[in-house]
């Protein structure tokens, strides 16, 4: 008899599209035993998420099951059961944690109520028990501070803080199975450590078993007893997380463990002409105004840098959500008005209006860290990398501009007949590369890459770092490269600027900051980023 908490078998999900039936998972089995946690890992598209979504049979009504396929809770079968039946698990039995916190929860409801929400419909608590139950969950997910603001609404939190309140809800009823969807994907390394270790301790302080859903295999190492992982619907390898990190067996599960990005930025001469240089730059935004409008309180978004970047050279900029990485790139680009002295190529522009400028664009360019979101979904690829180039080559004909939108898609390792279709019909790895292509179309000296890999599955991460090296040593171009992701910035990064609440903690060669830094924050952030150790007990 099968004894496991969770038992799934022959499961396989395909979905109803216009254009036919579309198999999303084929024919997967794994099992999961109370107190254990299983990784569900793999590329975006390979079937995690709808595996997740089955269990707690949230999937939408143009999803269908094989005959074969099962699910088994507690030894109870949960495919086609009644919604009122699964009303009595989801919430009660199985917790979720969805990836995006910010588009989970209800922005017109406040935090209090979204928790108590829960409580009020499997425990039918009265409010005074359900304020109590509330407190003690803030506690628990180690958020003492909003026990004091418990009206406060999901946009006045951080992301962090966002994080921790679905995982209040996902506990509230202590349940038996928690499945977290990327908990960490879009937070700072040091937010990612400390949620990863507070799931870790929830677990074995409740007892409970954990599925984590995950592209990132440093967070599988931290934390999985056993590995699924996933290929366009089928699980190609499972087993014990130590044996698969230790003797992968399928090709796929080589290349994931493989595709970290790694090695170091290619060589650059550091007495290169300056390209960019920033002196004393500052931005100070007023937050709150008297009622003559005399400014009350000043956030000091970017407080007093000085930067030099050379040609060739890559800065890398670091740091947590809010520290200033991009309104710092912003400010040197003049897209925000700043104070302090910059000059691009010996040329004062901190003083240029927009139109004396204009010129200039050409040869500063900047990648967007959401492609979807900066590609206008009502242009083709062709317009969308041309834009640039009817700005600023109107010397040059129809023809030539198209060749010029080829050569940049075939620089970025792009089919050419790419450029007659749409952004929706590509994959994130894909839009980035367009967005790149788009800012090589007018051979700029100097790009900004705010966060360029950061949305993206671990090997395309690899591939986008290793693009983006070949375009600089090819080019001789100059990157500003804003991340959060410290094993991309040690790849790419010659310069290092480590900053914190809009000041510089530490900056250097970034080899020489990455193998011993000075300063405890930089100290703190490289230890969540480089060496996320396995905490579980042994």
């Amino acid at each position: 008899m099968d004894e496991s908490l969770l038992s799934v078998k022959h499961l396989s999900v395909s979905f109803k599209t216009p254009s036919g039936v579309f198999d999303a998972v084929k024919d997967i089995s794994f099992s999961l035993n109370k107190g254990q946690t299983l990784a569900l890992v793999g590329e975006s598209g390979s079937g995690k998420s709808i595996s997740a979504l089955s269990i707690m049979q949230l999937l939408p009504a143009s999803a269908s099951h094989t005959p074969q396929s099962s699910i088994l809770f507690k030894g109870q079968e949960l495919i086609a059961q009644p919604e009122s039946f699964m009303r009595t698990i989801r919430g009660n039995k199985i917790g979720i944690i969805f990836q995006e916190p910010l588009t989970a929860l209800n922005p017109l409801h406040t935090i209090e109520k979204q928790i108590s929400e829960v409580l009020f419909l499997h425990k039918k608590m009265k409010k005074s028990q359900a304020r109590q139950r509330v407190l003690e969950l803030l506690d628990l997910v180690g958020l003492e501070r909003l026990k004091t603001r418990l009206n406060a609404y999901p946009h006045e939190l951080s992301g962090g803080q966002r994080q921790r309140v679905m995982i209040a809800m996902a506990l509230a009823n202590d349940p038996d199975l928690l499945i977290a969807d990327e908990p960490t994907t879009a937070l700072d390394v040091t937010i990612q450590a400390q949620i990863l270790e507070l799931l870790q301790e929830l677990k074995e302080k409740l007892g409970m078993a954990l599925i984590m859903i995950t592209h990132d295999l440093s967070v599988v190492e931290k934390m999985a007893d056993k590995i699924c992982v996933m290929k366009n619907g089928e699980m190609v390898e499972q087993g014990e997380a130590k044996a698969v990190f230790a003797n992968p067996k399928h090709d796929y599960t080589k290349m994931l463990l493989g595709a970290q990005p790694k090695g170091e930025a290619i060589p650059a001469n550091p007495e290169a002409p300056v390209i960019l240089k920033g002196a004393g730059v500052k931005v100070h935004f007023t937050s709150k105004k008297s009622l003559f409008g005399k400014p009350l309180e000043v956030v000091k978004a970017v407080d007093n840098i000085d930067i030099t970047a050379h040609q060739g050279q890559t800065i890398g900029v670091v740091g947590e959500s809010g520290s200033g990485k991009s309104t710092l790139a912003l400010a040197l680009l003049r897209l925000i008005s700043s104070e302090g002295q910059i000059s691009f190529q010996e040329q004062q522009i901190d003083g240029l209006n927009r139109k004396a400028l204009l010129p200039l664009r050409a040869d500063m360019q900047i990648v967007f860290q959401d492609p979807f979101g900066s590609l206008s979904p009502r242009m083709s690829v062709g317009q969308i990398i041309g834009e640039g180039l009817e700005i600023h080559r109107k010397d040059i004909s129809k023809a030539e501009r198209e060749e010029l939108v080829i050569k940049a898609l075939q620089e970025v390792h792009m089919d050419p007949e790419t450029r007659h279709r749409y952004p929706h019909e590509f994959s994130g790895g894909q839009r980035q590369r367009i967005a790149i292509a788009r800012a090589l179309a007018l051979k700029p000296k100097f790009i900004v890459l705010d966060e360029p890999t950061s949305a993206l599955d671990v090997s395309v991460q690899a591939q986008v770092v290793e693009l983006l090296k070949e375009l600089q040593l090819k080019y001789n171009l100059s990157y500003l490269f804003i991340s959060h992701d410290l094993r991309v910035v040690k790849a790419m990064a010659h310069e290092l600027i480590v900053m914190k609440d809009g000041q510089v903690v530490e900056m250097g060669n970034a080899q020489d900051i990455f193998e011993n830094p000075k300063q405890e924050y930089t100290k703190a952030l490289l230890e969540a980023a480089l060496n996320l150790k396995t905490r579980k007990a042994s």
